[in-house]
């Protein structure tokens, strides 16, 4: 089969996940359509760039009715348009209702237990403005159902005092699982049913923001427990039938027992190492998948620690990178800034990724980068 590449393809959301997928858009000599809003990171990054807001069902209807295939960066879309514009012949993946799923955190648990995907015990409640109906059987996890992000719309609650801090409204309440480490692993699949996984991947998270400080490739967990989320990784996509790419996150237990925490249908924060570490990176792969190309080969080719450059805390003003010398001299450092002209607290500025055979020697590099290197505003 020969494969076309002038159909028209676009991308709802401008931010860095759509701007590595144009970097990797142009080596096919696509030129992507991105629908987003004034002084997003990809504006002027394609001449194809509209100007829109990705929630509004008219700015949605009129980009995508002219394109062959549209795809997201971001949950956070119309919907309604979605299913509009696939009745006129438009390609969506992913498909509208599994965005639809994945945007309630609430249907994404029902569907883990109507299919036998291993879970934290949950309960959807209905919660008063003062934390009424609240439950008193502490601790456990508080979660938005719908609009949560980058660590916004989790909230531990402890004890009685933490109610005032939780949500309102119909939220996902969660056992909190002492875990001994957090996971991820993501599969892609295509039209003609192919899948490809990637190695696990293990993450360390800023406590304070709820964000990933670093990420480790491969993961260190015994080959059973790599193969074990894997095997969970695809049998969650093909139950979904989703064609796309697809992050899955995961608890490691105690017991070593797995249990998915979220899963989201994009390119994810988790894959972003990809890029130097893996033969085929994830923002080529979500192309590959989304227009029914062979999937790329996922081995890793070099280990790697994955560091989020944050905003400094109680920092906001036009972005400024302090001492990014002391990597820029280093070999096996590697930057990826996001064209964010301003910053603020622990908003994603950009990644580094730190290559070496020696996944501790990384590890060591890495950790010192992450001590000196600031985004501060001015």
């Amino acid at each position: 089969m020969n494969i076309d590449l002038n159909k028209k393809i676009g991308i709802l959301g401008g931010g860095q996940l759509g701007r590595m997928i144009i970097q990797e858009a142009i080596n096919y000599n696509i030129s992507l359509h991105i629908l987003d809003k004034k002084g997003a990171p990809c504006e002027g990054l394609t001449p194809n760039f509209k100007a829109g807001d990705i929630t509004n069902y008219e700015d949605v209807i009129s980009f995508g009715k002219n394109l062959d295939y549209l795809s997201i960066e971001i949950e956070n879309v119309n919907t309604k348009a979605l299913h509009e514009l696939e009745k006129k012949g438009v390609k969506i993946f992913p498909q509208p209702s599994i965005i639809e799923l994945i945007q309630d955190k609430g249907l994404q648990k029902e569907f883990y237990k109507k299919n036998g995907i291993p879970t934290a015990d949950f309960a959807i409640v209905e919660i008063g403005d003062k934390g009424e109906n609240a439950p008193l059987d502490f601790p456990y996890i508080q979660k938005m159902r719908t609009g949560g992000y980058d660590g916004k719309g989790v909230q531990i609650i402890r004890s009685k005092d933490d109610l005032t801090k939780g949500f309102s409204g119909s939220v996902l309440i969660e056992d909190l699982i002492p875990f001994k480490k957090e996971i991820s692993v993501i599969v892609a699949r295509n039209e003609k049913g192919e899948t490809a996984v990637y190695p696990t991947v293990e993450q360390e998270f800023n406590p304070e923001a709820n964000l990933v400080e670093f990420l480790f490739s491969p993961a260190d967990v015994p080959p059973i427990i790599e193969e074990k989320a894997k095997k969970i990784a695809c049998s969650i996509i093909e139950k979904l039938d989703m064609i796309g790419l697809l992050a899955v996150e995961l608890f490691l237990t105690e017991e070593d027992e797995l249990l998915v925490n979220e899963i989201a249908p994009r390119p994810h924060n988790s894959g972003h190492h990809t890029i130097e570490c893996n033969v085929t990176s994830q923002f080529e792969q979500h192309l590959r998948s989304v227009l029914n190309f062979p999937l790329g080969d996922t081995k890793i080719v070099t280990p790697g620690v994955m560091i989020n450059l944050l905003g400094e805390k109680d920092s906001e003003g036009i972005a400024t990178y302090i001492n990014m010398q002391d990597g820029l001299k280093l070999s096996g450092v590697n930057f990826h800034l996001y064209g964010k002209t301003t910053t603020k607290s622990f908003r994603k500025m950009g990644h580094i990724t730190v290559i070496n055979q020696d996944l501790n020697k990384a590890k060591e590099v890495a950790r010192n980068l992450k001590n000196t290197i600031k985004v501060i505003g001015k």
